[in-house]
């Protein structure tokens, strides 16, 4: 995905627009895309910011998120459950395959680490 304009140029493009320059020749001068000046305008009239917008998926969603209280439950009450068997656990009571790695990113981000206690064993906790 790539980056959107600095607000220094992304200013300067569009005092150029304002000051009558045309769209083309105030990319021309600055060295970017003539659609960026396009957009460029067309956004400060929408919105009345330069800014650029937030990139990306909006957090909070995905398939996981409704199966939340669930896969916590399970951690808790079993520490040492494997992604695998936490997979194979969701797919057979919800019927929702979702992949172990992604399993994994969903518990971080619910604030599980995995320890390993004196015996060697690996234990998740909040």
């Amino acid at each position: 995905m790539g980056k959107g304009l600095s607000s220094d140029l992304r200013v300067r493009v569009y005092g150029e627009i304002e000051q009558g320059q045309s769209r083309r020749a105030a990319a021309r001068r600055f060295g970017v895309c003539a659609a960026t000046s396009v957009r460029l305008a067309q956004r400060m009239a929408a919105t009345g910011s330069l800014e650029p917008s937030r990139q990306g998926r909006p957090p909070g969603g995905g398939k996981l998120a409704a199966f939340a209280d669930a896969l916590v439950g399970w951690v808790e009450a079993q520490g040492d459950i494997t992604m695998a068997e936490l997979a194979a656990k969701l797919a057979a009571e919800h019927g929702v395959v979702a992949h172990p790695a992604s399993l994994s990113k969903f518990l971080i981000k619910q604030g599980f680490t995995v320890k390993k206690n004196a015996a060697g064993d690996r234990v998740r906790s909040r």
